[in-house]
């Protein structure tokens, strides 16, 4: 018995969201005595690959066959149930982002594994094996029991503060079995979005809605996140209007991001948006309008017109940085 997670990389870096599930996958293997394995796909940095020994990853499997470069949702999910079968997991991680959302459900059918989709804390083991998830956009919790022998835990992004120690991870060369008729999808060009923190990786996170009155108004949001090593975001009607790009787009229809902080600047906060963000450590609302729901929500609020409070909050945090070096 074992426990596996996926890993998947950015430009040869592991994504975040893949060591906080290494993590995940690390501290439930030890609740229940066994070792945390991981699986790797196609183009990673060795050096990088290593590194998950410092979060409790014993060994990486990696199938170096560059064709899992493009992202095929088919060909991914045999390699990990190739990968699964062949260290005896019982139980498979997978982050609970954009790529996870895809592939979780595909591994759980083939495996016939019960899933928890968006797990929000480690498994309690002292009775069976029951994971907590958020429900109703976030404004509850439930307590889901996975009774089949096989498991699959699909975890929310930054939902747990990781224990980074000094270990290494052993890394094998491992074949899935995958052939090339498993590459159902063919990718005919890819743009990338360069110079920007990426939105779903961030720690920090600037946000703008209707009232920023204009996409010609958004250079006060990006100045702000500039300073800060922010990620952009925006609102759904702002993306509809074409305002700003729809990969900005936070919100239940759009990414749902968990950073440490979510600055609002003109959103009102109905509840489709809420359900992207709700997760957030710290949200600060910049509203004129003190009757808009995101007040309700926030830990901090600024009654004002975003206009005139981002430039001030520019301002001030270049004095911040300034007092500090």
């Amino acid at each position: 018995m074992s426990v596996i997670v996926y890993i998947e990389s950015n430009e040869n870096r592991v994504k975040k969201t893949s060591i906080e599930a290494a993590f995940y996958a690390a501290e439930t293997a030890k609740l229940l005595g066994t070792e945390a394995i991981a699986i790797a796909l196609g183009s990673h940095d060795a050096a990088e690959l290593e590194k998950l020994g410092n979060v409790g990853i014993s060994k990486v499997l990696h199938d170096s066959n560059v064709k899992f470069d493009q992202f095929d949702t088919r060909a991914i999910t045999k390699a990990i149930v190739a990968a699964s079968t062949s260290v005896n997991a019982d139980v498979v991680v997978i982050s609970y982002n954009q790529n996870g959302k895809a592939i979780a459900p595909r591994v759980s059918v083939r495996m016939k594994a019960g899933m928890v989709a968006g797990a929000t804390a480690l498994p309690y083991t002292s009775a069976g094996f029951t994971v907590r998830k958020n429900v109703f956009s976030g404004k509850a919790m439930a307590n889901v029991q996975i009774l089949t022998e096989k498991k699959v835990i699909a975890l929310t992004p930054n939902t747990l503060q990781k224990v980074v120690g000094v270990n290494t991870s052993t890394i094998e060369a491992f074949s899935t079995g995958v052939s090339d008729a498993d590459f159902t999808t063919v990718i005919k060009s890819v743009e990338k979005v360069t110079g920007t923190v990426s939105l779903t990786e961030a720690e920090l996170v600037v946000s703008g809605g209707r009232g920023m009155k204009g996409p010609e108004n958004w250079g006060a949001i990006e100045e702000l996140a500039n300073e800060m090593g922010a990620a952009t975001a925006c609102s759904r009607p702002v993306a509809d209007v074409h305002w700003r790009p729809h990969h900005e787009h936070v919100g239940q229809t759009g990414f749902t991001i968990r950073p440490n902080l979510y600055i609002a600047a003109g959103i009102s906060g109905a509840i489709q948006h809420l359900a992207g963000v709700n997760g957030s450590k710290v949200i600060v609302v910049i509203n004129t309008d003190l009757e808009a729901p995101f007040f309700k929500a926030a830990d901090y609020g600024v009654n004002g017109d975003a206009l005139v409070v981002l430039p001030k909050l520019v301002e001030a945090y270049k004095k911040f940085k300034s007092a500090s070096h």
